[in-house]
């Protein structure tokens, strides 16, 4: 008759201490006792791989070993399929260079011809870049009178359809090889005037790369074959994840192709070229 009784109660003790810790593990209680509860995790384990990641730090490159050095700016189209992903929904690039730059991780330049990282943005210019005013006028139907009222626009994410990059291409004598290392980042937007015609495309700002590696090595990349195996920004640029073209060469000038060749169709046969002439350059070093 004992044991009757005990075994309902150890199940009803079990079920309850069960309850018990599974509301726990979706709670927090604050110093005052009270019970804030937590999102419920939206997987089955715990994302925190590229939260934790460290980026490994370039090799040391003497100024004598290098022999041979050319820049060039690159042009990332993201309407291509291939560069979709920077158009993410859910975090758009653009959007985790702003917030790297309101959080104070990183630095903003102003544009410059050539980008030469010469003009940093104060923390209240990079919290603004973007935002545009503009002043309307709101009719009042009590006196019938307007009112002028100034506006300020956020920056629309999807106006940012470009971004450019430039880098460096090098022979390094001690490694024996052609090798290339990104140094600025730049979203490109359309300027209009204040009646909304365009007047020409440039640079919102320039990012320097090594300084911005830390943010993108924590920051996921959508990986569009497969969920479980998810990249970082920093995978995407160090392994050249992304479609891109020449836009321009380090040249005596300082001519862009566009400068020199107005068919768009010369223009990218112009940068396949410089393409080429990179890779044709490495080959002929060696003798087969």
């Amino acid at each position: 008759m004992m044991t009757k009784k005990i075994v309902p109660a150890l199940v009803w003790s079990f079920c309850f201490l069960f309850c018990a810790v599974s509301y726990a593990q979706n709670s927090n209680v604050t110093e005052s006792g009270k019970v804030e509860r937590v999102a419920p995790r939206d997987g089955f384990y715990d994302r925190y791989l590229h939260k934790e990641k460290k980026i490994l730090a370039y090799d040391f490159i003497h100024e004598k070993d290098v022999f041979w050095e050319k820049r060039v700016w690159r042009l990332i189209d993201i309407r291509e399929k291939r560069n979709h992903i920077f158009k993410d929904e859910k975090t758009p690039f653009i959007s985790i260079l702003l917030d790297a730059a309101k959080a104070g991780d990183i630095t903003l330049y102003h544009h410059s011809f050539g980008g030469e990282f010469s003009e940093p943005m104060t923390q209240g210019e990079a919290a603004n870049v973007g935002v545009t005013t503009d002043t309307i006028f709101i009719f009042k139907p009590e006196d019938f009178s307007e009112e002028m009222k100034i506006v300020h626009n956020e920056l629309n994410y999807e106006d940012i359809q470009k971004y450019r990059v430039k880098e460096v291409y090098f022979f390094d004598e001690e490694t024996s090889k052609l090798d290339v290392r990104i140094l600025g980042i730049a979203p490109i937007i359309d300027r209009k005037d204040d009646n909304g015609n365009y007047l020409n495309s440039g640079p919102m700002f320039w990012t320097y790369y090594p300084e911005l590696r830390e943010t993108l090595a924590r920051s996921e990349a959508f990986n569009t074959h497969n969920d479980a195996a998810r990249m970082s920004w920093e995978d995407v640029f160090e392994a050249r994840l992304f479609g891109s073209y020449i836009t321009k060469e380090s040249n005596v000038y300082d001519r862009r192709i566009k400068d020199y060749r107005s068919d768009p169709m010369a223009v990218l046969l112009e940068s396949d070229k410089i393409k080429d002439g990179i890779f044709h350059f490495e080959h002929d070093l060696w003798t087969y």
